[in-house]
C-alpha cells in the first residue's frame, strides 16, 4: 500500500468504529501510530525504571567521592604536618608543666603565706591579718582563698600587690576594698586565691 493510500484511509477511517477485539480489520497507518505509541511508552518506561535509578547511583557514588576525597585531602594535610604537630605537642607538654609546678601543693600554702608577708613588709606595710579561708573545688583544680587586711599609703599598697603578682606561685587578687584612716592611711582589704590540682581521692570523690 502506498503511502497517500494509507493516508487516505486514515482520513476516512472513523476513529468509533476502532474495536481492541478486532485489531486485526484496523488501518495500516492506525496500527503504526498504535504501535509507535505503544514503543515510545515502553522506552519511557524503561527509562524511568532504569536509567533513573542508575542516574540515582551515580549521584551517591559522586557523592561518596567527594566525600572520600575530602577525607584524603584532611588526612594528607595531617601527615604532611605531623612533625609540626609533634613539636607543639612538646610545646604544650612543656607549658603545662611549667603551670603546674607554679600550683602549690598543701604543704607549700604555710611557706607562700610567709612569701606574702615578706612582700607587705618589704613594702612598708603592716600586716593586720591574713586569714585562710574554706577551700572551692572546681572541676579540675581546688581553689584556697585567704583574705588579706594591711595597712600603708597608696604607694605601699601598689608595690605590695606588684610584688605579689611577680611571686613565682600563681596567686590572684580579687574584690578589693579600700578605705582611709583618720590618719590618713590606707586600710586596704582583699582576697587572694591560689590554686592546686585535685589530688586521685577527690577526683574519683
Amino acid at each position: 500500500m502506498a503511502f497517500s493510500d494509507a493516508l487516505q484511509e486514515l482520513k476516512e477511517f472513523d476513529v468509533n468504529e476502532l474495536n481492541a477485539d478486532n485489531i486485526g480489520s484496523w488501518p495500516i497507518a492506525i496500527k503504526v501510530i498504535v504501535w509507535v505509541i505503544v514503543f515510545v511508552a515502553v522506552l519511557v518506561a524503561g527509562y524511568m525504571y532504569d536509567v533513573s535509578g542508575l542516574q540515582k547511583n551515580l549521584v551517591q557514588e559522586q557523592k561518596k567521592e567527594l566525600d572520600l576525597r575530602s577525607e584524603f585531602e584532611r588526612k594528607a594535610y595531617q601527615a604532611a604536618n605531623l612533625n609540626a604537630y609533634r613539636t607543639q605537642m612538646v610545646q604544650m607538654e612543656e607549658s603545662f608543666g611549667a603551670l603546674v609546678s607554679q600550683l602549690p601543693s598543701d604543704t607549700e600554702v604555710p611557706g607562700l603565706l610567709e612569701d606574702i608577708t615578706n612582700k607587705g613588709l618589704s613594702s612598708g606595710l603592716d600586716i593586720n591579718s591574713i586569714t585562710l579561708s574554706n577551700e572551692i573545688v572546681q572541676e579540675f583544680y581546688v581553689e584556697k582563698p585567704f583574705q588579706i587586711v594591711v595597712r600603708g599609703n597608696y604607694h605601699d599598697i601598689a608595690t605590695f600587690v606588684s610584688g605579689i603578682a611577680s611571686l613565682p606561685r600563681i596567686v590572684t587578687l580579687h574584690d578589693f576594698e579600700i578605705l582611709q584612716s583618720d590618719d590618713a592611711t590606707l586600710n586596704m582589704k582583699i582576697t587572694a586565691k591560689t590554686y592546686r590540682y585535685k589530688d586521685l581521692e577527690e577526683n574519683d570523690a
